[in-house]
């Protein structure tokens, strides 16, 4: 009786395996069968970039190869952006996000299709664009996924929501589209995914962190008031410069001696602007600040600390309540894109099976921002989950850890993922796991 159970057991076991390794092969041939047609969708967009809250013809593109593949696409939907829908079946609705917009910055790659467009911005102003953050590779693998899950559509049950947004890199395309509606006017999803290609990591790699994993970003102006006069007789003035120059280095103590260590933050004074002439003491100097922080909460003490160092600064100089130092925090904070850890830790499962565990890397969060976030701030709670894609070719990655040669960074004029191995990954990748989760293998 007990050799039965075992031999019931292995067989199941044996069986489970198969079905595994026969999906691997079956993902890593769809993808291998479409990979030299997305090249070709990757080179245009890398050639045609558009820079924020311009990205039309690229909506276009996009719109245009979604319906191709059989999704229903609202086009237009908050300005630019577009959702596609494709409905198979009973099952969750799953959400894969991609960004479109390039960079106001003049390629250097030289690569034989590196763009060379000018345009004009929203403001109407000509600038250069760039995909320097790698959009035109979000766009690609979104794209290829997709198309490789609709390919395998019968090993999957669910809804997906395909959302291509405009103006990422301004950090206005994801409240705007939450703004108006998308989760009022299409199925919620019961997961939203995102990739971000690395320019560390060796192509096709993923790299993951169960948490908060890029920081959110706030601009804020600090307004310095003083009296001005004579640069010969500062004892007639309260100066400005003087003032601001003290607030530039008491503000440094907010990070290293108010913020508790293990919670990440950064603040750093990107521009100081007053006066006029060598031998004028300014009424007014001000400063530009940018601010990062992986909690609410931090965010608030970093503000409020501002406003106290400043005024504590103000008064010690003389200056009447009228004229203490004003601390503006602009509109339009990026919030922190703070993966869901269950989410996360389940979508690794995934990944780890379609590329072996030494493609797999858990990674420290990173303070750049990504507007991302905002889709899992909703009302609705949608639990997020954004992975590192890496995206530097093997040549370039062992000469980079062998001899220390610099790698381009993101939004670098130079930079440039390496195709094929990052397509193949990362399609993989990302289609294992909405299968894994349409088919509640990850629960």
């Amino acid at each position: 009786m007990k050799k039965s159970i075992i031999l019931i057991l292995l067989l199941a076991c044996s069986v489970t395996a198969y079905n595994q390794d026969n999906l691997k092969t079956q993902i890593e041939s769809a993808v291998a069968a479409i990979e030299n047609e997305h090249y070709e969708i990757y080179k245009d967009l890398h050639t045609h970039p558009e820079v924020s809250l311009m990205e039309i013809e690229t909506a276009k593109k996009m719109a245009m190869h979604l319906e191709d593949i059989g999704f229903d696409v609202t086009r237009s939907f908050s300005a630019n952006s577009l959702v596609g829908v494709l409905e198979n079946g009973e099952g969750p609705v799953i959400m894969m996000r991609t960004d479109m917009d390039a960079l106001p910055i003049k390629e250097q790659t030289g690569l034989p299709y590196a763009s060379k467009v000018i345009m004009k911005d929203a403001s109407g102003s000509e600038v250069p664009a760039m995909h320097a953050c790698g959009h035109d590779m979000h766009m690609t693998l979104w794209l290829g996924t997709l198309n490789t899950l609709v390919t395998l559509k019968d090993k999957w049950s669910g809804t997906i929501i395909a959302v291509a947004q405009q103006a990422e890199e301004i950090s206005g395309g994801a409240k705007r589209m939450t703004e108006d509606g998308l989760f009022e006017q299409f199925p919620v999803p019961a997961y939203a995914l995102a990739y971000h290609v690395n320019a560390e990591l060796p192509a096709g790699s993923v790299g993951y962190y169960p948490g908060p994993i890029f920081g959110g970003v706030s601009s804020v102006d600090i307004h310095i008031h003083g009296y001005g006069g004579h640069g010969a007789m500062p004892h007639t003035t309260i100066d400005p410069v003087v003032i601001a120059s003290r607030i530039v280095l008491a503000i440094q103590t907010l990070v290293s001696r108010e913020i508790e260590p293990f919670q990440p933050a950064v603040v750093t004074v990107g521009s100081i602007h007053g006066g006029s002439k060598h031998n004028v003491i300014p009424d007014r100097v001000d400063l530009q600040l940018t601010v990062r922080f992986f909690s609410d909460e931090v965010y608030e003490q970093i503000i409020s600390g501002l406003k106290r160092i400043t005024r504590g600064v103000g008064l010690s100089a003389g200056l009447p309540e009228d004229r203490l130092p004003e601390v503006i925090p602009l509109e339009g904070v990026t919030p922190p894109v703070a993966n869901d850890p269950a989410l996360v830790n389940k979508a690794i499962l995934s990944m780890e099976e379609m590329l072996g565990t030494g493609n797999i890397h858990k990674v420290n969060p990173s303070t750049v921002g990504e507007d991302f976030g905002m889709y899992g701030r909703t009302k609705e709670n949608v639990p997020i989950a954004l992975f590192w894609l890496g995206a530097v070719g093997k040549e370039k990655y062992d000469d980079h850890i062998k001899n220390s040669t610099p790698l381009p960074g993101l939004h670098n004029a130079a930079f440039h993922p390496d195709f094929y191995p990052t397509f193949r990954g990362g399609a993989a990748a990302m289609t294992k796991t909405m299968i894994d989760l349409f088919n509640g293998k990850l629960e």
